[in-house]
C-alpha cells in the first residue's frame, strides 16, 4: 500500500489582503505564502510627538506608520529602492491618485531607453495592474516643489520588506488602498533615512 502523502493546507488569505474585484482594474488576493507576517496591516501602540495624520516612513526597518489619536498608529510594510534615498526629512502628501499613470523622470529614460514610450512627452503609461504605480499612489512634495518621492502601490508581495525596487515606497495594492482611504491630502510626511543607503533612486 503506498504511503499517504499530506498536503500542506493552503494558507488562509485574511479578509484584509483578500481580491477586491470592484476595483476598476480588478485586484487578485494576496499570495502572502510571500509575505511575512510581521508586514501584515496593523494597529500598534506608537508613542511619538508627531500629531495624528502623520505619515512616519521607518525607511530601515521597511515600515510605514500613520500616526492616530491616543499614542497608536497603523503600520503597514513597505519595499523600498535597492539603493535607498538621499532625500529624506519632512514633507507633505501633496495630493493622492486612484489609479495613476506612470511617467518616469526624464532622467531614468535617458538611462532606460526602453521607457521613451512612457515618457513625459508621450503621455506615461495607462493605468492598471501592470503599471509601476499599482492602484494608488501619494505624490511627496517639499517646499511647494515635487519630491519625485511617491508611495505607491505593488502587486508583488515578495517585495514587501525588502530593498528591491528602482526607487519609490511601495505598498501593497490592498494597503495602498487603505492607506489613501485615511490620508488627507496636505498631511505631513516624515522620511527616516537608512544610514546604511546613500543614493537616491527615483521610480
Amino acid at each position: 500500500m503506498a504511503p499517504v502523502t499530506e498536503i500542506e493546507p493552503e494558507p488562509a488569505v485574511p479578509l484584509m489582503y483578500a481580491a477586491m474585484p470592484e476595483e476598476q482594474f480588478p485586484i487578485p488576493a494576496v499570495d502572502i505564502s510571500q509575505l511575512d507576517e510581521r508586514f501584515w496591516r496593523t494597529e500598534i501602540d506608537y508613542p511619538t510627538s508627531e500629531r495624528p495624520g502623520t505619515l512616519i516612513v521607518d525607511t530601515p526597518e521597511k515600515y510605514l506608520y500613520h500616526v492616530k489619536a491616543g499614542g497608536r498608529a497603523t503600520r503597514y510594510g513597505i519595499g523600498v529602492g535597492r539603493e535607498g534615498f538621499a532625500w529624506s526629512g519632512r514633507a507633505i502628501v501633496a495630493y493622492k491618485r486612484q489609479w495613476p499613470r506612470w511617467t518616469p523622470p526624464d532622467s531614468m529614460v535617458a538611462r532606460q531607453p526602453t521607457l521613451e514610450p512612457y515618457s513625459i512627452a508621450n503621455g506615461g503609461m495607462n493605468p492598471g495592474l501592470k503599471n509601476p504605480l499599482g492602484s494608488r499612489a501619494l505624490y511627496i512634495h517639499e517646499g511647494g516643489r515635487d519630491t519625485l518621492y511617491r508611495l505607491h502601490g505593488t502587486p508583488e508581495a515578495f517585495s514587501i520588506g525588502k530593498a528591491v525596487s528602482s526607487g519609490c515606497i511601495r505598498l501593497l495594492n490592498q494597503d495602498v488602498i487603505h492607506l489613501y482611504n485615511e490620508v488627507r491630502d496636505g498631511s505631513p510626511i516624515v522620511v527616516i533615512p537608512d544610514p546604511t543607503m546613500s543614493h537616491l533612486a527615483v521610480g
